[in-house]
C-alpha cells in the first residue's frame, strides 16, 4: 500500500468509491425525510439538531474514506472487504438516525447509540487502512499514524457517549469538541507529519459526486411534491409547476456547484485544502436540506404540516440561500480574491429570494413560490455563463503569477 502518485494522469473515480457513495444516498435520504417530518411538525429546533448532527457524521464518515482512498487505494483484496465493512456500517448509522431524531425532540437525552455503532464500525476499518499503509509505505508513515491515533481518540469519546446517558445539552457540547478532534487529526497529519499524497484533481472529483448524490435529494423532494399535487388537485398545470419548479432548482444548484475551480488550485495550492474540504460540508448539507425543504412542501400541499405558507416556502428558500452563499465565499477563498461582478449577481439572488417570500406571504400558490425560487441560482448561471468564465480565468492567471 505504497502512496499513489498524486500527479497521475486521468486519475478518475474507481468503481469501488462509486460503490462505496450509494450507501450515502440511504444516509442523506434518512437525514432529509426526518429532518422533514420535523419541520412540517413545527418542531424547528430538534429539527435542526439532529440534521447537524446527522450530516456532520455522514459528511465526516465519507471525506475521511475519500482522502485516503486518493492517496493509498491499492484495490486489493483487503482494501475492497475493507471497504464493504465500511458500508455495513454507513447502513447502520443511516438505520440510527429516527432514533436521533426522535430522542430530542423528546427532550431528554440523545440515543445515538445506532448511530455511533454504525460510525464506529466505518472508523475501526478506517483505523486499519491508516495502520496498513503506515506498515507499508515508510515515506508517509508519521502521517498515517497520527491519522490512526487520532480517529482511536475521537472512537473511545464517542463509545463512552453511549454509556454516560448525559442529558441533550452536554452531550451536545461533548460532540462539538470530538468533532473538533475529528477534524484535528487530519489537520495535524497533514501540516506537521508530512502529509498523505491525495490527488487533487481525483478528490475533486470525488467532492463533486459526492455533491451529485446529495442533489438527489432535490429529485426526491420533488416527486414527493408532485405527488402531493396528484393526489390532491389530480394532473393539472400545478402538476407542471412544481415538477419544472423542483427539478430546475436541483439543476440550478447542480450547475452552481461546478463554477468552483477546485481541481486546479488544489493543484496549485494544496494547503487550501481544509478550507474547501470542511467548507464544502456546509455545500452538502444545504443540497439535503432544500430536498428536505420540498419535501415539506409536499407535507403542506397535503395539509399534513403544522406550519404555515410562509415557513414551508423559507424551509426551501433559507437552504438554497446558505448554498450560494458558501459556494461564493469558497469560490472568493479558492481565487483569493472578491470579484465584484458576484456582488451584482448575489444582489441579483436577494431579489429573487425577496419576492419568493413576498409571494408566499402574499397568499400565492406554493408551486407558484417554488417556481420563483427556482430562479435564484439561475441569476448566477447566467452571469458566469455570460462573464463569469472570463473573470475566473483571469483571475487564476493572477493568482498563478
Amino acid at each position: 500500500m505504497g502512496g499513489r502518485d498524486r500527479h497521475e494522469e486521468h486519475r478518475v473515480a474507481t468503481p469501488l468509491e462509486l460503490l462505496f457513495d450509494l450507501t450515502f444516498v440511504v444516509a442523506f435520504a434518512q437525514a432529509a425525510s426526518q429532518f422533514a417530518h420535523a419541520v412540517a411538525d413545527n418542531h424547528l429546533k430538534s429539527g435542526l439538531i439532529g440534521f447537524g448532527f446527522a450530516v456532520f457524521a455522514i459528511c465526516w464518515a465519507w471525506i475521511n474514506f475519500s482522502w485516503f482512498a486518493s492517496a493509498f487505494d491499492t484495490d486489493d483484496w483487503i482494501f475492497r472487504l475493507t471497504t464493504m465493512l465500511q458500508m455495513i456500517g454507513v447502513i447502520i448509522l443511516a438505520l440510527g438516525l429516527p432514533q436521533v431524531f426522535s430522542s430530542i425532540e423528546k427532550g431528554v437525552y440523545l440515543d445515538n447509540a445506532v448511530l455511533v455503532l454504525g460510525y464506529v464500525i466505518m472508523r475501526v476499518a478506517m483505523v486499519f487502512q491508516w495502520l496498513r499503509a503506515a506498515k507499508q509505505d515508510p515515506e508517509h508513515r508519521k502521517s498515517c499514524i497520527t491519522y490512526a491515533v487520532w480517529i482511536s481518540i475521537a472512537q473511545i469519546g464517542w463509545v463512552a457517549m453511549i454509556f454516560l446517558n448525559l442529558s441533550i445539552g452536554v452531550t451536545l457540547i461533548l460532540s462539538a469538541i470530538l468533532m473538533v478532534v475529528e477534524m484535528l487529526g487530519p489537520y495535524l497529519a497533514e501540516t506537521k507529519k508530512g502529509g498523505t499524497p491525495w490527488h487533487p484533481h481525483h478528490i475533486a472529483e470525488r467532492y463533486a459526486l459526492f455533491a451529485i448524490i446529495a442533489l438527489g435529494e432535490g429529485i426526491v423532494g420533488t416527486v414527493a411534491a408532485l405527488a402531493a399535487v396528484i393526489e390532491s388537485q389530480g394532473w393539472t398545470l400545478d402538476v407542471a409547476l412544481v415538477g419544472l419548479a423542483g427539478v430546475g432548482l436541483t439543476f440550478g444548484m447542480w450547475w452552481v456547484y461546478f463554477m468552483l475551480p477546485s481541481g486546479h488550485v488544489l493543484h496549485t495550492k494544496r494547503h487550501k485544502s481544509f478550507v474547501w474540504g470542511y467548507g464544502l460540508m456546509i455545500v452538502f448539507a444545504s443540497i439535503v436540506a432544500t430536498g428536505a425543504g420540498l419535501h415539506v412542501a409536499a407535507y403542506y400541499i397535503e395539509n399534513k404540516a403544522k406550519i404555515g405558507r410562509l415557513a414551508t416556502v423559507l424551509s426551501v428558500a433559507i437552504p438554497v440561500v446558505i448554498f450560494l452563499s458558501s459556494i461564493y465565499a469558497l469560490y472568493a477563498y479558492l481565487v483569493e480574491e472578491f470579484d465584484g461582478f458576484h456582488l451584482w449577481l448575489f444582489a441579483g439572488t436577494a431579489v429573487v429570494i425577496a419576492a419568493t417570500i413576498s409571494a408566499a406571504a402574499l397568499g400565492l400558490s406554493m408551486p407558484v413560490c417554488l417556481l420563483i425560487l427556482m430562479l435564484a441560482p439561475v441569476v448566477t448561471i447566467i452571469g458566469y455563463e455570460t462573464r463569469g468564465h472570463q473573470h475566473q480565468a483571469s483571475m487564476l492567471e493572477k493568482g498563478n503569477e
